[in-house]
């Protein structure tokens, strides 16, 4: 796991002198960590290291618990609005009946609702590459089963012996 490393706090903050912050952001000034302890502890409050590598290291004072527990929830927002759509892959034969047609479409639509793009593809055999303008027009009978949730977003096309197509989840207005 990628474990970040532990910020230091009131005893553990080893340096001669830091930079103190205090809680209202205001600048108390350059002073001994011994100092700053003591100033946090007639605060009852906790000394913070948040800026290692600046010369003096930035120390402030604050409620520590109340510090990780704020991190941690813009930590978990940011991991939530960082979500990637997934592009999703089905396979259909030039061949394939009515009703798996619209069983696949069910699942594409599925897939659209939960915002995620759908590659939809037929993988032609033999003579069918002859005619791929049946695997074309299955490819439209397969949109115009969802096309109320999905758009196309890149049209049918041949690409060897494949004919693919991407459709995406409808803009909500």
């Amino acid at each position: 796991m990628n474990k970040q490393p532990e910020v230091e706090i009131n005893q553990k903050i080893r340096d001669r002198e830091i930079r103190l912050i205090g809680e209202d952001g205001e600048q108390l000034g350059i002073m001994s960590a011994e100092a700053a302890n003591r100033i946090a502890d007639e605060r009852n409050l906790d000394l913070v290291k948040i800026s290692p590598q600046a010369k003096p290291p930035v120390c402030k004072l604050m409620d520590y618990s109340k510090y990780k527990f704020e991190k941690s929830k813009k930590e978990k927002e940011a991991k939530k609005n960082q979500k990637q759509n997934e592009l999703k892959k089905i396979w259909l034969s030039m061949t394939i009946d009515r009703h798996d047609l619209e069983t696949k479409a069910r699942s594409a639509a599925k897939f659209c609702v939960a915002g995620n793009k759908v590659e939809v593809s037929i993988r032609m055999k033999g003579r069918q590459q002859a005619h791929a303008k049946l695997g074309v027009g299955v490819m439209h009978d397969f949109y115009s089963i969802i096309e109320d949730v999905c758009v196309i977003e890149k049209a049918p096309t041949t690409e060897g012996r494949n004919i693919l197509m991407i459709i995406a989840p409808k803009k909500q207005v």
